[in-house]
């Protein structure tokens, strides 16, 4: 994560910072815990930093809820991609199990602890495919984001910056 986040601060070329965060927090994996770290290095204020982290980690919630089900059905039986749709649906359900107890708590807590495979997108993943109420997931993958966002901005504008 670290990598992708020193390429894009040296990549980034004429592109305000706070796109260049929103773009960051919507890819998959890095997501806003690499969207914060990244507004550090841009000398983002706080706010902007997690308002434009939280904006592009949400961005892309809706879609995998409502969609990603669909897709994975028209792709499955594809020769070359069904393969890496069956590991995806595989490593998700591997990792669903702390969810499927504690559903709400268990879905919030999981896109909330700021771990590698853990996140909003493998979250949406997870409460799609264990066909959790949409309301009831978005709701928790946003508690999640929030608490992530919290303990990202400790880490990279509290805790060791003061």
């Amino acid at each position: 994560m670290d990598s992708a986040v020193q390429w894009f601060s040296t990549h980034m070329g004429s592109m305000p910072p706070q796109l260049a965060v929103m773009l960051v927090s919507m890819l998959p994996i890095v997501e806003l815990r690499g969207g914060i770290p990244l507004a550090r290095i841009l000398e983002l204020p706080l706010f902007q930093a997690i308002f434009f982290s939280v904006l592009g980690n949400i961005i892309p919630i809706p879609f995998i809820l409502l969609f990603i089900r669909k897709i994975f059905d028209w792709l499955r039986p594809t020769k070359h991609i069904g393969g890496l749709i069956k590991r995806l649906e595989k490593r998700a359900m591997n990792k669903s199990d702390s969810i499927a107890n504690a559903e709400f708590w268990g879905l919030a807590v999981f896109v909330g602890v700021p771990l590698p495979g853990t996140g909003g997108w493998t979250g949406a993943l997870i409460a799609a495919l264990l066909e959790i109420d949409v309301k009831k997931a978005s709701l928790a993958i946003l508690l999640g984001i929030a608490m992530a966002a919290t303990i990202m901005s400790l880490i990279s504008y509290g805790i060791f910056h003061m």
